[in-house]
C-alpha cells in the first residue's frame, strides 16, 4: 500500500445496496476509512460533532465555501448544506488510509474529477427499476409517495454510470461484494 492513501468513491440510486457493500468492504483489510461530511443541519439524536457529521452553522459553511474548503456540496434546502471538506480527505490519506465516500452521483463524478488516478468511481447499479422499486417496497420505511420521487431519482442517476470508472450491477449480493472487493484489491 502507498504510504498516502488513496479514494474510494461509491455512489449509486438508493435502494441499490451501495450502503451494504461498503459496510462489508469496511470489515476487510482495505485500511478504509469513512469520510465524514460537514452539515449545517443541527445534531439529531445521540449525533456528535466530527463522529456522524462536522456541524457547522449556516454562515459558517458558507464562509468554508468562500474559502474553497469543500471538495463538493450542496444547499438541500435552504440553509441546509452538506459537503465534503477537503481537510477530511488530507486527514485520512495523511494517516495512510484510503478514504471511503458514499455520495450521490454529482458529488461522485466531482471528487473524480479533481482526484483522476488516486481515486476510483463505483456505481452501484439496480439490475432494473422494477427490481429497486421491489426492494424499496420491502423495506417498509417509505410512504408510496416517496418510493415514487426515490425512482424518479433513480432513473435520472442511473444517466451517470457511465461517468464513473466502474459499474457494479447489484443483482446477487453476495456477488456485487465479491467484485467489488477485486475491484478495491486491484485498485489499491
Amino acid at each position: 500500500m502507498n504510504k498516502k492513501g488513496k479514494l474510494l468513491i461509491f455512489s449509486a440510486p438508493s435502494g441499490s445496496g451501495k450502503s451494504t457493500i461498503v459496510q462489508a468492504l469496511l470489515k476487510k483489510d482495505f485500511h478504509l476509512e469513512f469520510s465524514i461530511s460537514a452539515t449545517s443541519r443541527a445534531p439529531r439524536g445521540e449525533e456528535q460533532h466530527g463522529r456522524e457529521y462536522y456541524f457547522l452553522s449556516p454562515d459558517e459553511f458558507r464562509q468554508k465555501i468562500k474559502e474553497g474548503a469543500f471538495l463538493e456540496w450542496e444547499e438541500v434546502y435552504e440553509d441546509t448544506y452538506y459537503g465534503t471538506l477537503r481537510s477530511e480527505v488530507d486527514r485520512i490519506t495523511s494517516a495512510g488510509n484510503n478514504v471511503v465516500f458514499d455520495v450521490d452521483v454529482v458529488g461522485g463524478v466531482n471528487i473524480k474529477k479533481e482526484f483522476n488516478d488516486d481515486a476510483l468511481s463505483i456505481f452501484v447499479q439496480p439490475p432494473s427499476i422494477k427490481a429497486l422499486e421491489e426492494r424499496l417496497i420491502g423495506r417498509a420505511t417509505d410512504s408510496a409517495d416517496k418510493i415514487k420521487q426515490r425512482l424518479a431519482k433513480a432513473e435520472y442517476e442511473l444517466g451517470f454510470a457511465s461517468q464513473f470508472d466502474k459499474v457494479v450491477v447489484n443483482d446477487n449480493l453476495d456477488e456485487a461484494i465479491k467484485e467489488t472487493e477485486e475491484l478495491l484489491t486491484n485498485f489499491l
